[in-house]
C-alpha cells in the first residue's frame, strides 16, 4: 500500500467516525453529556455544557 493511499485512508475512516458525533452545543449533544458520568467528561466538555447547555 502506498503512503498515499494509507493516509487518505486514514483521513476518511477520521471523517466518518466525526461524523457520528453531535455538534457541540446541539441538544443531542447536551443530551448525550447529561447521559455521560461526569467524572469522564474533560475540562473543555465541563466548560462547553456549562455554556451550551446550562447558561444558553
Amino acid at each position: 500500500m502506498s503512503k498515499f493511499t494509507a493516509v487518505t485512508l486514514s483521513l476518511l475512516l477520521a471523517s466518518m467516525l466525526g461524523a457520528c458525533a453531535p455538534e457541540v452545543g446541539s441538544e443531542a449533544w447536551c443530551k448525550q453529556m447529561k447521559e455521560k458520568p461526569s467524572g469522564d467528561w474533560s475540562a473543555n466538555e465541563a466548560k462547553d455544557y456549562a455554556k451550551h447547555c446550562v447558561f444558553k
